[in-house]
């Protein structure tokens, strides 16, 4: 299985790129929603490698069968455990509902455009 059309599976790897990388060293707004979570500094690293992984698995995925399908689940369930971290913080502002119930929404739609 291909992503069919591929874009929306390219264009969910560049939005995986670019949070990766202001995951590195986090921005501002970034730091904060781990703040605000309760999400220990110590395992931060974590999210630019799953973050740029789940990139590289969409983009290996366009040639490689089931792989772009597998990524864009995995990110589905990230963002649903990231939508749960917030609310077990009772974190109920403009992270959730913009950041990762936004991120979700894209994700489902990836997954339902390019998979469906």
């Amino acid at each position: 299985m291909y992503p069919d059309p591929s874009w929306p599976v390219i264009a969910l790897a560049a939005l995986q790129v670019v949070d990766g990388l202001l995951c590195v060293k986090p921005v501002a707004f970034i730091a904060a929603c781990f703040d605000d979570v309760g999400f220990p500094t110590r395992w931060r690293w974590v999210f630019p490698v799953v973050k740029l992984a789940a990139a590289a698995g969409l983009l290996v995925g366009l040639v490689v069968p089931y792989l772009a399908a597998a990524a864009t689940a995995g990110l589905v369930a990230y963002f649903v455990l990231a939508i749960g971290a917030h609310l077990r913080a009772r974190d109920l502002g403009r992270n959730l509902f913009v950041n990762a119930t936004g991120m979700l929404a894209v994700c489902l739609g990836v997954l339902y455009a390019s998979f469906a």
